[in-house]
């Protein structure tokens, strides 16, 4: 069993982007009547298609 420690709130950096209007009326409607920030949800959007890409680049490289 892994032992319990106690998380840690990563280091941010402030970045301005700016995004289509639709693209933040879809991610506002998606994430209404949840617990997430719209930050949160891009955050988590980029890990996903970052690790999209390096799985990616793992199955050219095999």
């Amino acid at each position: 069993m892994r032992k319990f420690k106690i998380p840690k709130i990563p280091t941010t950096t402030n970045k301005t982007i700016r995004f289509p209007n639709d693209v933040i009326e879809e991610v506002e409607t998606s994430i209404r009547g949840t617990n997430c920030t719209f930050s949160a949800f891009v955050v988590e959007a980029v890990r996903v298609a970052l690790e999209n890409l390096r799985e990616e680049e793992n199955m050219d490289d095999a």
